[in-house]
């Protein structure tokens, strides 16, 4: 099955066609700028522009950098405010005449990482942990998804753990791999004590990265790079769409 994946970010919008049987791209990634202020309107403009890019009429899965409850948005991390309490697929669906299914952006990295990735094997618990401009969880239990993690909130030296570890802190901050890698590992350290997962699987841009900060890493539980990197919110977001779309049939 073809769906159209967009995955939503604080700095960037990406899109693909994806096949959501193989879990594989058929397209190009195509990237747009998110649009600054990221108002609803000027997101979804963006969302249509990827959309006519492919000539897309069909289903759409969007992994959105918010909370989502039954596709209202009730949290607003790296976009405009004015997105909580919308239902921003019914939105969207509107502008697009696309029918359309919004999930978090990380729990769509994980469930693309957890059918076809790094968790394909991984029967017990599993957390997918994204670290970009803030940093994003999904929680896994026996491959079902515990939606709406916000793990990134974790206290941590009396602060949120994006704000001391997120990879937006090692730029602006200028630290070099071993220093925000030990960072890293003081989260994921604050994370293990609090959940004891048997996998840990890093996702978003970093994860091309790995190898440069991994061995600051001193863990009880394994730590893997996300085998899809910067495409796993695309195909997940898909995957997320197709899974859905399943589900309403069998209600129907």
């Amino acid at each position: 099955m073809k769906i159209l994946g967009i995955d939503v970010g604080g700095t960037g919008i990406k899109g693909a066609i994806v096949d959501t049987k193989k879990g594989e791209l058929l397209t190009e990634r195509h990237r747009i700028d998110t649009p600054q202020p990221a108002t609803p309107q000027a997101v979804i403009d963006t969302i249509i522009a990827i959309i006519k890019e492919f000539d897309w009429h069909g289903v759409i899965g969007v992994g959105f950098p918010a909370a989502v409850r039954h596709e209202i948005v009730k949290t607003a991390s790296n976009i405009d405010k004015s997105w909580i309490g919308m239902n921003a697929a019914q939105k969207i669906e509107e502008a697009t005449g696309c029918p359309t299914h919004l999930v978090n952006d990380v729990d769509a990295a994980g469930l693309a990482e957890m059918e076809f990735g790094a968790g394909k094997k991984e029967k017990g618990s599993a957390l997918m942990v994204a670290a970009g401009t803030g940093i994003g969880t999904a929680l896994f239990i026996n491959k079902k998804l515990v939606p709406n993690t916000e793990l990134g909130f974790v206290q941590l030296h009396g602060m949120p753990g994006e704000h001391y570890a997120a990879n937006s802190v090692r730029k602006n901050e200028e630290l070099s791999w071993e220093e925000w890698g030990k960072r890293f590992n003081e989260y994921l350290q604050r994370l293990e004590s609090l959940f004891w997962p048997d996998l840990f699987i890093m996702g978003g841009g970093v994860s091309k990265n790995f190898e440069k900060y991994s061995e600051y890493f001193t863990l009880d539980t394994p730590v893997v790079p996300a085998k899809s990197k910067n495409h796993a919110g695309i195909i997940g977001a898909a995957l997320a769409a197709k899974m859905e779309g399943l589900k309403k049939k069998k209600k129907d």
